[in-house]
């Protein structure tokens, strides 16, 4: 029956669903020497190349947990001296899914599952994740509620999210969004600076005790909990 283009880029490994659409919508893309437009079917015997390199499905599916170190940037343009993929220094064709701030730190997920990358990125999916924040002076009083029923950053309010006060300067906080640079500017629109940022949930994966730079596979539990997260209600 045959897919459509956009999901068999995806499904190789090159790079998600969504960058896949780009890369037809510039004419980047051919499937049996013609230039594929949006909604192009790949059979099975077609011969599909991106930028006139061929690709195909890859059969192994690849799922990493990372602990990003500061410094490090979620970016697999290997003209950044400090691009994730070089970091990680493997063979395997991946790329993350979503980003952390160059100077934040956590947990951050690599695949070649283009398919599933598309599916977590859509925010109105509302995956969780979450993050321990250090700020630059002490929390006031109203600081939790005032985070929690959303702040007005990039001439638009947040959407409410979950905010648990753990000492003087730190707070953990839950959102389901992922707005740029989301946590630094609600921080500082009311008047703290984020000193210290690291993610330690994203939807089922726990960043647990791994430290800076340490990465390991995705246990199948892992792997079927994300999958099953993008499922219907």
């Amino acid at each position: 029956m045959g897919v459509r283009v956009n999901k068999y880029i995806a499904s190789s490994g090159y790079c998600s669903r969504r960058e896949a659409d780009k890369l037809v919508m510039d004419g980047c893309v051919m499937v049996d020497g013609i230039i594929a437009q949006n909604g192009t079917i790949v059979e099975d015997e077609s011969v599909v190349t991106v930028n006139g390199k061929q690709i195909s499905p890859e059969e192994k599916k690849i799922y990493i947990a990372l602990h990003k170190p500061l410094g490090i940037t979620c970016t697999t343009d290997r003209r950044d001296p400090s691009n994730i993929i070089d970091f990680l220094n493997m063979d395997d064709r991946i790329f993350p899914i979503g980003r952390l701030d160059k100077n934040s730190s956590g947990l951050i997920l690599l695949t070649n599952d283009g398919d599933i990358v598309n599916k977590l990125l859509r925010s109105e999916n509302g995956h969780e994740k979450v993050y321990n924040v250090r700020v630059d002076h002490k929390i006031a009083p109203g600081f939790k509620e005032k985070m929690e029923g959303g702040v007005v950053i990039l001439r638009r309010k947040t959407l409410p999210c979950k905010v648990e006060i753990t000492g003087t300067h730190t707070f953990d906080i839950t959102l389901k969004q992922g707005l740029n640079r989301q946590i630094r500017r609600m921080c500082d629109a009311l008047g703290y600076r984020v000193t210290k940022l690291r993610r330690i949930r994203f939807v089922n994966i726990e960043l647990g005790d791994m430290k800076p730079g340490d990465w390991r596979y995705l246990t199948k539990q892992e792997i079927d909990g994300l999958k099953s997260a993008n499922q219907p209600d």
